[in-house]
């Protein structure tokens, strides 16, 4: 990695407004500073006034030669709103003789002040928080005219730039530094991993593309992606523990290169899969039907490295979010509405019933979608109405079919070949309730015929 990171260097304020091609990528996530973040900057300036500098943080630039831009990979938040200062600042010096004399140093000019990039933004959240972290600083003017103040700012307040010309190793170096004190989540590890699989066998925009929406993903929607959903999924239909995500369980979310040179049995499926999508997106046919295929994935597939990696995470997320949002069945809202579903027991079944729901779409569609959801729900929420409390190792557990479950529901969602038989598994009937304040699941059980009493 360290042949393609120029020499680090500190850069002031007023060095990095100079910079005339900066960019935020589309890539990156929203600008999401609060009036409490803007306000901390400056007052972190302003008690920093007696000190030779003030570090403000590491700008980490990708050098996009292909486009003739640097790219900001980390920094952005803090940048944005040193521009802003800028912008709100330059009037104040442009305009007053005496600020210039004492904030303008040998060779100064009024034009150093300006940022010299322009950055353009289409997210709707990022205008809103640019626009009003604008009005916070406005609020702060009296601090921000301030002569040793302004010279300060520009003079004093310091960044460590590091320019990396590959993107890969660009997002590597930003997740090794934001590590420091602190362990790598799994997640960044495997974009790690799969960006770098990427290298041999693509261009650095396909990189830029392939991580694109990755990047506009919260850190905790990640984790909670993989922790909560693809690596219990994925190892429940295996009969295996899944209580927890950790480094030690990044392997199972690697798998054959990105360009298939395994020439094993199993592999071929996926090497037809891969390329035929791949060919006929870029056809003719495909412009002439305006149709595009999306690759087939299944949530327990063997990995394949790169590009697919992160459209198989972008792939999930979507279909996680448009079963938790879906309220089409009355027991689907009923699971987000009922009295204790903030209870941490039930946090805990109901990520259970979501995630054999997903489990099943992912496989058979919306195929007798109603039947499927009482099936789930009445499984799942039994565990919660057969004891007092629930914890993780109770749902994990139930989802092995050990302790209190009859019915290993992934396996059989995994080995099922046609919906009916999920559809097909008898449930047992609750005899005893033992949960307190869960009314309205139980009358939804009872409803369905699942409860004796």
């Amino acid at each position: 990695m360290n042949n393609s990171i120029l020499q680090p260097e500190i850069i002031s304020v007023k060095q990095l407004l100079s910079i005339p091609n900066l960019r935020i990528p589309e890539y990156q996530r929203p600008y999401k500073w609060t009036e409490k973040n803007v306000n901390q900057l400056i007052d972190d300036i302003l008690e920093n006034l007696d000190k030779s500098a003030y570090r403000i943080g590491t700008l980490v630039i990708h050098n996009n030669k292909d486009e003739g831009m640097l790219d900001i990979v980390d920094g952005q938040q803090r940048t944005i709103t040193l521009f802003l200062l800028a912008l709100k600042i330059y009037p104040i010096i442009e305009k007053n003789k005496d600020v210039q004399r004492h904030v303008f140093i040998r060779g100064d000019a009024i034009e150093n002040f300006r940022p010299k990039s322009t950055f353009k933004f289409s997210n709707l959240i990022t205008k809103q928080n640019v626009q009003k972290n604008f009005k916070v600083i406005e609020r702060r003017e009296s601090d921000l005219k301030k002569w040793d103040f302004l010279k300060f700012f520009f003079n004093q307040c310091e960044f460590v730039k590091v320019v990396i010309d590959d993107v890969s190793e660009a997002f590597q170096f930003f997740d090794s530094q934001n590590a420091r004190g602190k362990d790598l989540e799994p997640h960044d590890l495997l974009k790690a991993y799969h960006l770098r699989e990427m290298n041999r066998t693509s261009t650095e925009q396909e990189r830029l593309n392939a991580v694109k929406k990755w990047e506009n993903m919260e850190p905790d929607e990640l984790s909670d992606l993989f922790s909560q959903y693809l690596y219990r999924i994925k190892n429940w239909g295996r009969g295996q523990s899944a209580r927890y995500f950790t480094k030690d369980d990044v392997d199972a979310f690697k798998g054959i290169s990105p360009n298939l040179e395994e020439n094993f049995p199993y592999t071929k499926l996926y090497r037809i899969a891969h390329f035929y999508v791949d060919e006929f997106n870029s056809s003719c046919h495909s412009k002439i039907l305006h149709e595009s295929f999306e690759f087939p994935f299944q949530i327990d597939q063997v990995i394949i490295n790169g590009k697919r990696f992160f459209e198989y995470v972008s792939y999930y997320a979507k279909m996680r979010e448009d079963v938790e949002n879906d309220r089409t069945h009355d027991i689907l809202a009923l699971v987000n509405n009922h009295e204790s579903r903030g209870r941490t027991g039930d946090g805990y079944v109901r990520n259970m019933f979501y995630c054999a729901l997903i489990a099943y779409i992912d496989k058979f569609g919306k195929e007798n979608i109603d039947r499927v959801v009482e099936k789930i729900f009445t499984w799942a929420y039994t565990l919660r109405l057969k004891l007092y409390s629930v914890d993780i190792e109770s749902v994990d557990n139930y989802a092995l079919n050990w302790g209190h479950a009859k019915f290993p529901m992934f396996k059989i969602i995994r080995d099922a070949g046609k919906p009916q038989d999920v559809l097909n598994v008898e449930l047992e009937t609750l005899l005893e309730c033992k949960a307190t304040k869960e009314e309205k699941i139980v009358n939804k059980i009872r409803e369905l015929g699942y409860y004796a009493k």
